[in-house]
């Protein structure tokens, strides 16, 4: 049997995707990318924002059509399954099989149910948490790089964010599992691990107490095979003196810190149900910068938030000049209902939220311009995810770029290069987002 497998939305879902894949392929089933070939099509769903959502049933929808061919079985998993369980099979009858987000490891039954004509539902309770520990995840994102998901669900309870009624209360994995799961991927010929939850800085609190984030990473650091460590979503206020000293000392880890602020008014922020202030993200960048002067900080911003004023607004764009983030995106404020902000009363129409993310992004765009010219004439290691055959060109990542979101070195070189190598590059051209080198043979540092 041929299964075809489609991850939605996060990096957090697509590790769930990938033990999935180790169950199903463990079980005697084959992958397919194509389609039309398929006899059965798993999509793990995602429903964070309103266009997420909008993808996640459009996906269902395209793939149901296979259904007439030789579509034997349609499984619907993840957000979108969780956060609508009371509708999703009146509204859409062609899934024959659905499962929340903590009942993926009942994927294989789901699709044995399934393709015996039985219409398969599963949803443990919310704040279950699956043991992966003896599953080989089939990683996708190639042999060289890989998420480790150190933690499900949030406590932080923002009234924009739908994802601890889909995802639960904060709960880490235990370090030894993930000290298992990392030791076989390093075997498998991983050298970058990127970590992920909905927040990385908890870790270890709702076992011990004490956020054990820096325990965790020494510990990281010590296997053998991994050379870069990446941490993202790092909320700022979890963010204390004892991570950043990790991150300074600690060479595997990579000087780049994903930490998502959404805002920098105060009133924004109150009302976004927020735990910081304008003054206290100034004071955890400072020391950023600081302790570790080439750290790369990425943040992430919402317009148009109810109430936001074109002060507020302002006050955000005089805050962007002013902490000069080497990476950051926007997003418009996405009212999801049976949240607290979906029934505020002074939304923001589309047009005002999409023309203050444009002039946010125009003015990043020239920030992170006058970035990547610093960089010119530098030599920053590198490590290689590709070739473009097209423009005959290699292309990787630096320190300072995160797989997906961040931007790309372009390398030219006259010998060849292996996905997952990492080389250094001599930075001759520096765009709005990527940077261009050449290959420095001779050089060590």
């Amino acid at each position: 049997m041929k299964i075809l497998f489609i991850s939605l939305g996060c990096d957090k879902n697509l590790v769930d995707s990938e033990v999935m894949l180790g169950l199903l392929t463990k079980n005697g089933y084959t992958l397919t990318d194509d389609e039309t070939q398929a006899d059965v099509i798993v999509i793990n769903t995602c429903c964070f924002i309103h266009d997420a959502k909008e993808e996640s049933i459009q996906t269902i929808l395209e793939m149901a059509q296979y259904k007439e061919d030789n579509l034997k079985a349609l499984v619907v998993t993840g957000c979108l399954a969780e956060r609508y369980k009371d509708e999703i099979l009146k509204e859409i009858p062609e899934i024959d099989a659905v499962l929340g987000t903590t009942s993926y490891d009942s994927i294989v039954e789901a699709v044995n149910q399934a393709l015996e004509g039985q219409v398969y539902e599963h949803y443990e309770n919310i704040d279950y948490l699956p043991d992966n520990s003896s599953i080989e995840r089939v990683v996708t994102t190639g042999n060289h790089m890989a998420y480790l998901k150190i933690a499900e669900g949030c406590d932080k309870r923002c009234s924009y964010c739908i994802i601890p009624k889909i995802r639960g209360n904060f709960r880490s994995v235990p370090m030894e599992e993930l000290l298992e799961e990392a030791k076989h991927l390093a075997k498998e010929g991983v050298k970058e691990l990127v970590l992920v939850a909905q927040e990385t800085t908890l870790y270890g609190k709702d076992f011990s107490g004490k956020k054990e984030l820096p325990k965790l990473l020494k510990e990281l650091c010590q296997i053998g095979g991994i050379e870069w460590i990446r941490l993202l979503y790092c909320y700022p206020e979890e963010i204390n003196d004892e991570l950043i000293q990790v991150m300074k000392t600690e060479k595997k880890i990579c000087h780049y810190i994903d930490m998502p602020i959404q805002h920098s008014e105060n009133r924004i922020l109150q009302r976004m149900g927020r735990r910081t202030s304008r003054e206290d993200l100034i004071e955890v960048i400072k020391k950023l910068r600081e302790e570790i002067p080439d750290i790369a900080i990425r943040t992430t911003l919402i317009t148009g938030f109810p109430g936001e004023t074109e002060e507020d607004h302002q006050g955000l764009m005089e805050f962007v000049k002013q902490c000069r983030f080497e990476r950051l995106g926007v997003f418009t404020y996405s009212p999801e209902e049976n949240t607290l902000a979906a029934d505020f009363e002074d939304q923001i129409d589309e047009e005002v939220k999409e023309a203050r993310r444009d002039e946010i992004m125009t003015l990043q765009q020239e920030i992170s311009f006058e970035h990547t010219q610093e960089l010119v004439g530098r030599v920053i290691r590198v490590m290689v995810e590709g070739y473009l055959y097209e423009d005959g060109i290699y292309v990787g990542r630096s320190y300072m770029d995160a797989p997906k979101v961040d931007g790309c070195v372009f390398i030219n070189s006259p010998e060849e290069l292996m996905t997952g190598d990492f080389v250094y590059v001599r930075i001759t051209q520096g765009r709005e987002y990527d940077v261009i080198g050449e290959v420095e043979y001779e050089f060590t540092k």
